[in-house]
């Protein structure tokens, strides 16, 4: 009925911002606010420092992920990280599961044609593609073989499903976020929020959530997890391992950033005005934009160690 769509679409706000809340309270940085002085005339602030920005501070150099890495002589596995790093050994389990999971996908999204699902089930009325699916019924495969798993939900569907009455997690996805992209070959990826059993997904937030998974899948498949002393990525079958190594640790976002992401940019002019003038201050002080269409891609244009 209308309650349970209702609930269920809130359920899915919450898997979305899951990746967000990923990268903990630094989400206040700069480059999704506007200074105070702009906020309380309604106004964009005028761009009085266009004469002493450097081509420094906008440039790719400034904005790149990697730019300051240097590479180490050796890296962890994930395993090892999240021996030492998940105290709780059911959720180390699931997580463990869940980053096969990824693997698979990844090696599915190199395998598979993209083309239109054969049986449409998306009761939002999306046009579902066969990776959208495929990606979904493996996510729903570890809900049904894995015990640990109290409850499962999906982007695709609008219900809670109870899997296994006494299991610890209840879990809820987006299996291939970005899938509007995947024609031109962009990076895409899958957002899985863990929240305990006690509380559920419906009514929960993402502050009771006890882990945040988002996996990357492009030309290099990366994920994000949280981890108990913070948010660590990891990268798939790189310097000749078959499975995934830590490759950087307690990444954060930088409380100072000089790039924005923007999305639904149609709103900006008509439903949204004050999206507009945000996005003008942004323009107007020569903030650099990166926007690959997809949320999960987008993530790594932001955080810092």
């Amino acid at each position: 009925g209308g309650s349970q769509l209702a609930a269920r679409l809130a359920s899915t706000m919450r898997c979305s911002c899951s990746l967000l809340l990923l990268l903990g309270s630094a989400l206040r940085a700069s480059s999704f606010s506007v200074p105070c002085h702009a906020a309380a005339s309604g106004r964009p602030a005028a761009a009085t420092s266009r004469g002493t920005v450097s081509l420094a501070d906008v440039g790719a150099a400034s904005t790149a992920f990697y730019t300051d890495e240097v590479r180490k002589e050796s890296y962890p596995s994930m395993a090892d990280v999240l021996d030492a790093k998940v105290a709780d050994p059911d959720l180390r389990r699931l997580m463990l599961t869940l980053f096969g999971t990824f693997a698979t996908v990844s090696a599915a999204l190199r395998a598979e044609l993209v083309v239109k699902a054969e049986e449409q089930k998306s009761v939002f009325g999306d046009v579902q593609l066969g990776v959208d699916v495929l990606a979904d019924q493996l996510l729903w495969d570890v809900c049904r073989s894995e015990p640990l798993i109290k409850t499962g939900s999906s982007e695709e569907a609008p219900d809670v499903r109870e899997m296994h009455a006494g299991g610890r997690f209840c879990l809820c996805w987006d299996p291939l976020d970005g899938s509007a992209i995947v024609d031109n070959n962009w990076a895409v990826g899958t957002i899985i929020g863990i929240w305990p059993a006690a509380t559920g997904v419906i009514g929960a937030t993402g502050r009771d959530q006890v882990a945040s998974m988002v996996a990357n899948y492009g030309p290099r498949t990366t994920a994000f997890a949280t981890l108990d002393d913070g948010v660590y990525e990891f990268t798939l079958g790189v310097g000749g391992a078959d499975g995934w190594l830590c490759s950087r640790e307690r990444v954060r976002i930088s409380p100072q950033s000089r790039i924005f992401s923007p999305a639904n940019l149609r709103t900006a002019r008509h439903e949204l005005p004050g999206y507009g003038e945000l996005i003008d201050f942004w323009l107007d002080q020569r903030y650099t934009l990166r926007f690959c269409g997809g949320l999960v891609p987008d993530i790594p244009h932001h955080p810092r160690d």
